[in-house]
């Protein structure tokens, strides 16, 4: 088959790699334009569009397929599928039905649950102890589309949006492949999405980072687990912010009620972490960073950074 591919981050890079070594040839690629990054601000491409240039690919980057240019260059491709991956732009209806066989979208959960930007990040806050891949027909609807496959992973306590990012991207690579040959043989079969268990994934939020240390210490670890590597939840220490990158619940079960330990009290630091008083239990802090520094390890940071009665603060 004739394939187009639309995608822009890191997380659609497995799927471009995998229908390059299939047996259908994608014709093009089309990706957001370039954006301005780093302190020069100077322009960069996406990672799809370097991947797609290695290859070879032709490549378009319209700023919106609501014009006429980019619909025709669309539908002079003359696509059997056009594969779609974290593409970041909307398709209307009208484009979505150039495509001889469709356009199929490859989600990162377990839809109907988290539909929209940010499912990875979602599923890890909300305490998910399971998600996965769906294979959808797109529809001008958000991710509303029917369902041709799906392929489900548990998500494991160690997890962070990092390690589920990338399991999830190799996934919905191997995935899409096994669909189009569905697709192409005949057999694939389309189901509707349940009407029972919708949830939305709304895009992160930088402020979402900001750890509250009244809440309970589950909710915080999931917090931290959820955010890396970005925006990576943060708290206050002296005045500056101070980045979490990994914790666990402590064993250490704090008496937050008789106001001893406030929330956001260090209640001790050794080798094994920092334990920091929380709304319920506290939490263990086993790696850091101070702004303008790297991150360490809870046993490298209290060498110079002593901590005894300190008490950390929402930024």
């Amino acid at each position: 088959m004739r394939l187009g591919f639309a995608g822009t981050p890191q997380f659609a890079i497995p799927a471009l790699d995998a229908l390059q070594r299939s047996r259908h040839r994608v014709v093009a690629v089309f990706t957001q334009p370039d954006r301005p990054a780093g302190r020069g601000q100077s322009l960069h491409m996406s990672p799809v569009k370097q991947r797609a240039r290695e290859y070879g690919l032709d490549v378009y980057q319209p700023p919106s397929f609501k014009s006429e240019p980019a619909a025709a260059t669309l539908r002079g491709l003359d696509l059997d599928v056009l594969v779609v991956v974290a593409y970041g732009l909307i398709l209307p209806a009208s484009v979505l039905v150039m495509p001889r066989l469709g356009c199929f979208n490859i989600h990162a959960s377990l839809l109907p649950r988290w539909r929209g930007a940010a499912p990875v990040q979602r599923a890890l806050l909300a305490g998910d102890s399971v998600t996965g891949v769906t294979i959808m027909r797109m529809e001008p609807a958000l991710d509303t589309g029917p369902m041709l496959a799906v392929r489900a992973t548990p998500i494991t306590e160690s997890d962070t949006a990092a390690t589920l990012h990338d399991r999830l991207a190799q996934t919905g690579a191997e995935l899409i492949v096994e669909t189009l040959e569905a697709v192409a043989s005949g057999t694939a079969r389309e189901r509707p999405q349940p009407q029972a268990g919708i949830t939305y994934a709304q895009k992160i939020a930088k402020s979402e980072a900001l750890i509250d240390w009244r809440e309970e210490a589950a909710a915080i670890v999931r917090r931290v687990r959820a955010f890396i590597p970005w925006p990576v939840a943060a708290t206050t220490w002296e005045g500056a912010p101070l980045k979490v990158w990994d914790a666990a619940v402590a064993p250490t079960l704090p008496d937050v009620a008789d106001g001893s330990h406030p929330p956001g009290s260090v209640l001790g630091a050794t080798s094994l972490g920092i334990d920091v008083a929380c709304g319920q239990g506290a939490v263990r802090i086993r790696r850091l960073q101070r702004a303008g520094r790297k991150p360490l390890a809870a046993a490298e940071f209290i060498k110079s950074q002593p901590l005894a009665g300190a008490r950390f603060t929402s930024p």
